[in-house]
């Protein structure tokens, strides 16, 4: 897999390559900065950018915006963003058009190197991961919205795992249920959330969309 890092950070940067070269994947660039980034992506086309939010110049949401621009430029770049806190304005931005292949994490996970390994790997194979605080934090802010509130609190910690990127048999280990529990719980969730019956995977995605966004029809 070809990557694009981007992290000001440089014990940082160069740890995270390290540890992705270590997986086998190829870090094609490592930058520093926006306007390093803006070029690495346009020049390389990676299967996946690691982006911090905040880079130079302006160490403000300069990455992010980068990123975003570069989704506009080559749709479905598959991008996880790196964050220090919790920011749901740039979370919902990031899922804003659907695409997939998004992730948001927070900088601690990063420490846990098994689990960030396999963000980039759902990430770069189309997937969404967002990390547990992330989540949370939305799921706060979403209590009261239509069509979630419909969804039962089992339901909703369902939703949540399905959005860390968690499969069916993955959400079942965790909560401690049969896996055709979990298969009744998702299929309550795509018909509250207006879902229909489909062929393909997207019903998962458009329910994580839900979710984060707080709308029917994400």
């Amino acid at each position: 897999m070809r990557v694009v890092l981007a992290e000001d950070l440089v014990l940082l940067r160069d740890g995270l390559e390290l540890l992705l070269s270590a997986h086998g994947h190829d870090i094609v660039a490592a930058v520093e900065s926006g306007p390093q980034l803006a070029a690495a992506l346009a020049e390389h086309r990676p299967d996946i950018a690691v982006v911090d939010v905040r880079l130079p110049p302006t160490y403000s949401d300069e990455g992010l915006q980068v990123a975003l621009a570069a989704r506009r430029e080559q749709p479905g770049l598959p991008v996880l963003v790196l964050s220090q806190h919790v920011e749901q304005l740039y979370a919902r931005e990031l899922i804003a058009d659907g695409a997939g292949g998004v992730g948001y994490l927070l900088k601690d996970r990063v420490s846990k190197a098994d689990q960030f390994v396999d963000a980039v790997h759902t990430v770069a194979a189309g997937g969404t991961v967002m990390d547990p605080q992330v989540i949370t934090r939305l799921l706060a802010r979403n209590a009261y919205d239509e069509p979630l509130a419909m969804l039962t609190p089992r339901e909703r910690d369902v939703l949540a795992m399905m959005a860390e990127g968690r499969s069916n048999a993955a959400i079942a280990q965790r909560l401690h249920f049969s896996e055709g529990a979990v298969s009744k719980h998702t299929s309550n969730i795509f018909a509250k959330l207006g879902l229909g019956a489909s062929d393909d995977d997207n019903r998962r995605v458009l329910a994580v969309l839900a979710y984060l966004d707080g709308t029917r029809q994400p």
